[in-house]
């Protein structure tokens, strides 16, 4: 069987990561994709669709969480935003036996973590078109408090300059694009070419 492909795709919250990941699965629903379910103590959000239990996330209480991370059954672990955040080995580990793809819908620092741990994962950053879209789409998610929102926004701009840390890098201006050329990335991950129009992600990180 042929080893499976880990997939890393990370930005700054509002970059548009999860809307991506999710389109590709939607895509890709008759391939072997699929998605790793990270572990979280973040309460879910009310009212939100795309926050479900075994679907989204596994919602732990503390104790739980740190049970797991205890008995290694994490990839990685991190606070962010005031919550712990883990990646469960096990899938990983399956598609990499099993083959297939696994999507890992992730925040930088976690991102990091689990290329020490898996190599030859690859790696795609979404960069906003600017910081006044990312600001825009921050707001319009509704889902935090102003003082939580000032919080994204200040690590969303720090997280932009590590683009460059990442295999590939696609800004997200057009949503269709944007999947699309994620798409073909992964498909044609074996190349590991860099894809990175350096002069406009210079004026949207400068």
């Amino acid at each position: 069987v042929k080893p499976g492909k880990i997939i890393i795709i990370s930005s700054p919250s509002g970059g548009g990561k999860t809307t991506i990941t999710r389109e590709l699965l939607r895509r890709h629903r008759a391939d072997n994709w699929r998605f790793s379910i990270s572990a979280t103590t973040r309460p879910r959000r009310a009212g939100d669709p795309n926050d479900r239990e075994g679907k989204d996330y596994y919602f732990l209480t503390p104790a739980e969480f740190a049970r797991m991370r205890t008995s290694g059954a994490f990839a990685e672990s991190c606070r962010v935003h005031e919550h712990l955040y883990g990646t469960p080995c096990a899938a990983l580990d399956e598609t990499v036996r099993k083959g297939g793809v696994i999507l890992l819908d992730i925040d930088v620092k976690g991102a990091f973590k689990i290329r020490k741990k898996y190599p030859q994962a690859g790696s795609i950053f979404i960069l906003p078109p600017s910081k006044s879209e990312l600001r825009k789409r921050l707001t319009a998610r509704g889902t935090e408090t102003t003082a939580q929102l000032k919080v994204r926004r200040v690590r969303s701009v720090e997280e932009m300059q590590l683009y460059d840390k990442f295999d590939f890098t696609v800004i997200n201006e057009d949503l269709d694009k944007a999947v699309n050329m994620v798409d073909y990335i992964i498909l044609s991950l074996h190349t590991r070419k860099k894809n990175l129009d350096r002069e406009r992600i210079s004026r949207i990180i400068g």
